[in-house]
């Protein structure tokens, strides 16, 4: 009796654990929901030298000057290239992550694949990002024209001479501006345009001897849209967006406010606001729905291939230019009002875009996710070292024309036909 008892129970024992071990083993090897197959990164340039310079056009705007540097003007500075490095190490850390690269051997141009429009700042940007990702790993920056000269792809520039274009781009801009255009803008920024005056000592300078009523506001505003060139906006704008330039990469270098623009500017917030019109040009200029959709066509068209035939495309694909394509791609995309918290500008400098391909492991379904990943003000000022613990700020983007879920992923066939569209 206890003989055949035991040999029920250990049946019954026999039996539960059968049934357990399925569930066990489910749980140990539990498949994520989101499988990342494929990034295009597109990266603004790292922190370079001021244009402003005692020899320069903006040395003809003050009476002080400009403080000479180590660094070549408009060169990636020493310090862009040990932020970038960081950088790529986070980036690096990212890609290994989510499980798209592996940390145990150097990656071949199949894993990833670093292209740089032909200026010395984007191509140093793009080697610092791969030594810090790669550091030990020969890893290949492509760069397509001789140095200093700006590569197709990543061109601004109007080649279309045409009456019809020229009108439809200068009403675009001036709706971009708001109410009564340019001019109805340059109104609104009076006020700055007269902090930015006294900041330089306008009325002091090269520019203003012989003139009685020297102002940035009197100067000519025009819309310039020449074949060959890239379009622009003479008067205040131009200027301060120059000026504002200087002062922001001046901050960003670690330099103490006090001494900033001669120790003219009182605050942060008062920085903030010279920045501003940096920003206005930028998003008015290079964001205007006519001029983003005509300029962007050879990025997006790249970006577009980049995903096309995926097997046979690099993981991973970085490209890095200026934050004037980043300001035209977020437009043609009909990306919607973002904000990037703890920064100054809406376009940063070292700032990424992620162009990320997913998978969906329930439904099989291809997803698009579109991340701005950047730097703050701060991570930038100190150095801070990037990594898995202290990332980098992270905002989801969103698209008018392909709706993004609670994860932020929209339907890749939807942001394929999108693409499609823009470059025919």
């Amino acid at each position: 009796m206890k003989i055949g008892s035991w040999k029920f129970r250990s049946q019954n024992l026999f039996i539960t654990i059968s049934l357990l071990l399925p569930i066990l083993t489910a749980e140990a090897v539990e498949v994520p929901d989101y499988t990342l197959e494929q990034v295009v990164i597109f990266s603004r340039h790292g922190l370079r030298a001021p244009l402003a310079t005692p020899s320069s056009t903006l040395g003809q705007l003050t009476s002080h000057q400009w403080p000479l540097l180590d660094t070549k003007a408009s060169y990636l500075t020493t310090k862009g290239g040990v932020l970038e490095s960081y950088f790529g190490h986070y980036i690096q850390e990212w890609l290994v992550d989510n499980q798209l690269l592996d940390d145990k051997k150097c990656p071949t141009e199949k894993d990833i694949f670093f292209y740089a429009n032909s200026m010395q700042r984007t191509i140093a940007t793009a080697q610092y990002l791969a030594l810090g990702a790669y550091p030990g790993c020969n890893v290949f920056v492509y760069h397509k024209e001789k140095m200093n000269t700006m590569d197709a792809l990543f061109s601004l520039n109007i080649r279309d001479d045409s009456e019809q274009f020229k009108q439809q781009a200068i009403a675009s801009i001036n709706q971009n501006a708001g109410e009564n255009g340019i001019n109805g803008l340059n109104q609104r920024l009076q006020s700055i345009y007269q902090k930015m005056e006294q900041i330089i000592d306008y009325q002091g300078s090269v520019s203003c001897e012989g003139i009685e009523q020297c102002h940035l506001t009197n100067l000519d505003t025009n819309i310039r849209l020449v074949a060959g060139e890239e379009p622009g906006i003479t008067g205040p704008l131009r200027i301060g967006t120059s000026l504002a330039d200087a002062f922001i990469l001046q901050y960003y270098e670690g330099i103490p406010l006090k001494k900033i623009a001669w120790g003219n500017i009182d605050s942060v917030d008062e920085l903030k606001q010279l920045v501003s019109i940096k920003e206005y040009y930028n998003s008015i200029v290079f964001g205007a729905p006519v001029i983003a959709n005509y300029v962007t066509k050879n990025l997006l068209s790249y970006i577009y291939d980049s995903f096309a035939e995926s097997s046979v495309r690099p993981k991973v694909t970085v490209l890095v230019g200026h934050d004037s394509n980043i300001a035209s791609l977020l437009s043609a995309l009909q990306v919607k009002p973002y904000h990037l918290p703890n920064q100054f500008e809406t376009t940063p400098i070292g700032g990424k875009l992620f162009f990320e391909r997913w998978k969906d492991n329930q439904t099989g379904k291809q997803l698009m996710k579109i991340e701005y990943i950047y730097q703050s003000t701060e991570q930038i000022i100190n150095m801070a070292i990037l990594n898995r613990h202290n990332p980098p700020q992270v905002v989801t983007l969103q698209l008018t024309d392909c709706p993004t879920d609670q994860q932020g992923f929209c339907d890749y066939e939807t942001f394929k036909t999108q693409l499609e569209r823009l470059i025919q």
